[in-house]
């Protein structure tokens, strides 16, 4: 591996699988995506066009029909090593603490308790939860159960990160928080990130590159760079006119696929 290797490389992918009905999918199609070293990656696309399915197959739980991934120029088999991946829904271990949440991988990892828990409170600190270490994730809101899932995947320190609709869950305000968090967080890391968003704010907020996939089976459509300065806070880009028409170009970019989606459902009822 060198310095020009990239994160990831997918290389003429296709993925398909059996439904339960027996019937042969076909999620992604000839998908080709690179993803530079230390890149922030937002990927969108129409409902169910096979963003996630992209996010599985660059951790190795999902195999590819057709091509290859390879991640740091290495062919995937299995979970690449130092991923750290963010889901919808938090993965947070309902009888542990915070400390002992965010505190579990670097343990896992056979790191010891004393240094684990150093390193835990370190990024506890970084994301505001000071004063909840010994809280259970039911006594958290929200915002504060994403903040503890985020210092729980920082903490590991890792190289690439896969995150999949991280914030939708989230009220309005609390969301545009944890937008800003993630990029103070990010930043500096050095780490790679790849993104599924439905909010095309936030992909072009948070982004070096957004991708476009097509309605499913998806294939990339077109990539727009963001050529918009860092370090960037979400919360004021919005009033930005490059910003917004950055946005609105995205945007009719993907709803000729939306409605291409749209179409295929009425036609399947």
């Amino acid at each position: 591996m060198t310095e020009l290797t990239p994160a990831v490389e997918i290389s003429g992918v296709t993925h398909r699988f059996v439904t339960p009905e027996r019937r042969l999918m076909t999620a992604v199609r000839a998908v080709n995506l690179t993803v530079r070293r230390g890149e922030f990656v937002c990927i969108v696309g129409p409902t169910g066009c096979g963003k996630s399915t992209l996010l599985n197959l660059v951790t190795g739980l999902t195999i590819p029909s057709r091509g290859s991934v390879r991640v740091w120029g290495e062919a995937v088999h299995g979970v690449p090593p130092g991923l750290g991946f963010v889901f919808q829904a938090d993965a947070l271990l309902p009888w542990r603490t915070v400390l002992g949440n965010v505190a579990a991988g670097p343990r896992f990892r056979g790191v010891g308790r004393r240094e684990a828990n150093e390193k835990a409170r370190a990024w506890i600190a970084r994301v505001g939860l000071s004063r909840f270490e010994q809280h259970y994730p039911h006594q958290l809101s929200g915002g504060m159960r994403k903040r503890a899932a985020l210092a729980q995947t920082f903490v590991t320190e890792p190289k690439l990160l896969l995150m999949d609709e991280p914030f939708s869950a989230l009220d309005v305000q609390t969301r545009a928080v944890m937008q800003d968090e993630l990029l103070a967080l990010w930043s500096g890391t050095g780490a790679s990130v790849m993104l599924v968003t439905h909010d095309l704010e936030e992909a072009a907020g948070l982004a070096d590159r957004v991708v476009v996939l097509t309605a499913g089976p998806a294939t990339v459509k077109s990539i727009y760079d963001v050529r918009l300065p860092r370090s960037r806070v979400l919360s004021e880009l919005r009033f930005d006119p490059a910003f917004g028409a950055l946005a609105a170009r995205i945007w009719e970019d993907l709803r000729a696929e939306v409605r291409v989606g749209q179409t295929r459902a009425l036609e399947t009822m």
